[in-house]
């Protein structure tokens, strides 16, 4: 299934491939034929892959936050959070490269009682200060357990945020509610009371792999 959230960019760079391949087969000369029509095949698979949108079976449970992103954990560490949460605080990053299923998901059942979209840079994902430079949305939720906030973070590539939620909305953990084109970055901060339960270097998946637990006191 394609994004609905990429599906008119699905569409033009679609139409794009297929022309490539089309004007291929009006040259005689073999070596730029099958160059355009390799490339047009090619490039067509990668936009399939862009934007393709699995189903995903999310973990039961309101003491659990589940990935916002695919990708790989590039960092954990303590901060002062204090657009939402206005206390110390642990930062999970995930990095999406282009191979990845780049729709977004929601962490935690909960209530959006923050939203913030911020122009910015296009530094690379993965660079220190890419989460306060970049383009980037803010997303707070006020969930069961307490505070809970997440990013999408435009980079060197990906140059285009949607999303579609709304101050005051009712979410669940799981559900779709955008995506970043073209590769980038999601970070999840929590207050201290939650358990990590991944390392850096883990490959984690959107609405499936849980990243943190709170602890009962």
């Amino acid at each position: 299934m394609i994004s609905k959230y990429g599906i008119n960019t699905f569409i033009i760079l679609a139409a794009f491939s297929l022309i490539l391949v089309a004007v291929s087969f009006l040259i005689s000369n073999n070596w730029i034929k099958y160059t355009l029509l390799i490339v047009g095949i090619l490039f067509l698979l990668f936009n399939i892959n862009f934007f393709r949108d699995p189903e995903r079976n999310t973990p039961e449970g309101d003491n659990i936050i589940v990935s916002s992103a695919d990708g790989e954990i590039i960092s954990i560490k303590e901060v002062f959070e204090k657009r939402f949460i206005n206390d110390n605080a642990i930062q999970v990053s995930i990095f999406m490269s282009p191979l990845n299923v780049h729709v977004n998901r929601i962490p935690i059942n909960g209530t959006i009682d923050y939203l913030n979209h911020i122009k910015g840079d296009y530094l690379v994902a993965f660079h220190e200060k890419s989460d306060l430079r970049n383009e980037r949305t803010e997303i707070g939720i006020t969930s069961k357990y307490g505070k809970v906030l997440f990013t999408q973070i435009a980079g060197f590539i990906a140059r285009r945020i949607v999303f579609d939620l709304r101050l005051g909305d009712t979410v669940k953990a799981g559900q779709r509610f955008g995506m970043i084109k073209f590769g980038s970055r999601s970070d999840i901060i929590v207050p201290k009371n939650w358990n990590i339960k991944v390392k850096v270097g883990d490959k984690v998946k959107a609405g499936e792999t849980i990243i943190f637990e709170h602890i009962n006191e």
